[in-house]
């Protein structure tokens, strides 16, 4: 099954996956691999970078905050 069917720890609810290790509910509570559970916050923005591991280009889901120069 994988972790495609997460469940919200807040709500119940299960998560809707908006990246590759990065889940969301409708209640405000993200799950991010490296992160864990957490609450999203309204200057919170979610992209993707892409990292060279190795010889290969992956796209890592990573959090930006608004006015935060890239």
């Amino acid at each position: 099954m994988g972790n495609n069917n997460r469940v919200c720890p807040n709500c119940g609810h299960k998560m809707h996956q908006q990246f590759i290790c990065l889940q969301h509910c409708s209640c405000g509570i993200s799950w991010l691999k490296t992160e864990g559970v957490f609450e999203r916050t309204p200057d919170m923005v979610f992209a993707l970078e892409r990292r060279t591991v190795g010889k290969k280009v992956k796209q890592v889901p990573v959090i930006r905050y608004r006015g935060e120069q890239p």
